[in-house]
């Protein structure tokens, strides 16, 4: 018998067809989805969330975010980085392998990092592992305990404590990567392209702009795809930036790589002419470039050679920014995002003639299938978590400082105006926000790639 009931007269079924329906869900799990006006009728002593004309959807998946716990918790936090999730219809993060410190690239350092997620978490969390030099040996024993798969850097990460890998460092974490199920994450910037601009003013933008250029981004991008080619491990692209790539990704996949792809939503809302000089929380590696550029990622969602959108969630004290200073080369380069991705990207995504079932396809399944929760998220059906985000698309909100759940609150995005308004959460069948209240307990799960529902979970 249902515990929860999850209804409303517009829900996004699996098939993309938004229409009545109820949604029956028992100990967490979508028991039964029963379609049309008639199931309206209450369960006697099952409550019932009703949500009229809302839209109920899939609950989002971000699959890279920086928690930074612990040893960072200045910059962010499991509290705090799950409640801007849920107050922006989140239901789910994967928690990049830095920069908390330790960084998860042992097995100890990912058991000491869910020790500390433990009773923080307001949504599900999923965890990336880190490949750095010498540590090969330690990841099949962290794909046996759950990890989603790892992350690397192809140039300096920007914390120490996670150097970046060379192409033999690279050879010997494939190996040991080939015959699992895992897939290996690549931050793709190389050294050796970019020009000096050290006699050029850093207060200027364009000066960052110049000292990433996308040759640094095109000749990572090679080597990714020519080591995916070599062992046929699923390989990711984070964050890309620089559509010059695009041709290289499109050459490797039809050669039969195992290749994905992201981009974020910072590329695909900002773009370079219009950052004013010295507004260093604009910073990030790799550089928000020119429109014309931001046209063509946009191009390559529409004909499907990138794969999903995300935040990358990179958050850190204020006093890093350098606000004050406004020294784009010297800055913390990241952006803080998490809480408004679903309304950044539907904003600028209609604008493309994007629709919500792109929106679903980019942002809940797609996701979820890179960090292997495909058996449990990213559509509404039977059998899976009952994960909503329930939501009016065509509400507007300002973002205003008051209302942002990030610790930190320094993002480029403030004053703006979005469409797409949140307003309520769900997860596993708990209302974990509700019109700017979260619920009382941290009611998240810790979530293991491709594992079962009966061994796959710790709670928190």
């Amino acid at each position: 018998m249902a515990t929860v009931v999850v209804r409303g007269n517009r829900v996004f079924l699996e098939n993309g067809d938004v229409v009545p329906a109820t949604v029956l869900v028992k100990d967490g799990t979508i028991e039964e989805v029963r379609t049309g006006q008639a199931c309206e009728a209450e369960i006697p002593g099952v409550p019932v969330i009703d949500c009229h004309d809302l839209l109920v959807m899939p609950g989002i998946v971000d699959s890279h975010v920086h928690v930074n716990e612990p040893g960072r918790t200045d910059w962010e936090g499991y509290e705090t980085a799950t409640k801007a999730a849920a107050a922006g219809g989140i239901t789910t993060i994967t928690d990049m392998p830095l920069n908390s410190i330790p960084s998860t690239t042992t097995m100890d350092a990912f058991n000491f990092k869910m020790e500390h997620a433990k009773n923080q978490c307001y949504v599900d969390v999923a965890f990336w592992g880190g490949v750095v030099p010498g540590n090969q040996f330690e990841l099949k024993p962290m794909i046996n305990a759950g990890i989603a798969g790892f992350k690397c850097f192809l140039i300096f990460s920007g914390v120490d404590e996670f150097p970046h890998v060379t192409e033999d460092d690279l050879h010997k974490a494939m190996k040991q990567l080939q015959g699992t199920d895992s897939v290996l994450l690549f931050h793709a910037e190389v050294d050796g392209t970019e020009p000096d601009v050290s006699s050029l003013d850093p207060i200027q933008y364009d000066t960052f702009l110049k000292s990433r250029p996308c040759s640094m981004e095109n000749e990572a991008i090679k080597l990714v795809a020519k080591v995916c080619l070599q062992y046929k491990v699923p390989c990711h692209i984070v964050h890309l930036s620089s559509s010059e790539a695009l041709p290289i990704i499109q050459e490797a996949r039809a050669q039969g790589a195992p290749l994905t792809v992201e981009t974020c939503h910072h590329y695909l809302s900002l773009a370079a002419e219009t950052i004013p000089n010295g507004a260093t929380q604009y910073k990030c590696c790799p550089p928000i470039r020119e429109q014309s550029n931001q046209d063509k990622l946009w191009q390559a969602i529409k004909s499907g050679d990138i794969d999903m959108v995300v935040s990358d969630h990179s958050p850190c004290t204020a006093n890093l920014k350098l606000l004050e200073q406004g020294d784009f080369m010297a800055a913390w380069g990241g952006i803080s995002s998490l809480q408004f991705g679903l309304s950044l990207f539907w904003t600028n995504a209609q604008k493309h003639g994007f629709s919500l079932q792109d929106v679903h396809r980019l942002m809940c399944q797609q996701t979820a299938k890179l960090s292997g929760l495909t058996n449990r998220k990213g559509c509404i059906k039977e059998g899976m978590d009952a994960d909503f985000v329930v939501w009016d698309p065509s509400g507007h909100l300002k973002i205003d400082k008051s209302m942002i759940e990030h610790k930190n609150k320094v993002t480029p995005y403030l004053g703006q105006t979005l469409q797409g308004v949140v307003h309520k959460t769900i997860v596993r069948g708990n209302v974990v926000f509700d019109k700017g209240v979260h619920s009382e307990k941290a009611l998240g799960q810790f979530m293991f790639r491709n594992h079962q529902k009966e061994s796959g979970v710790a709670k928190l």
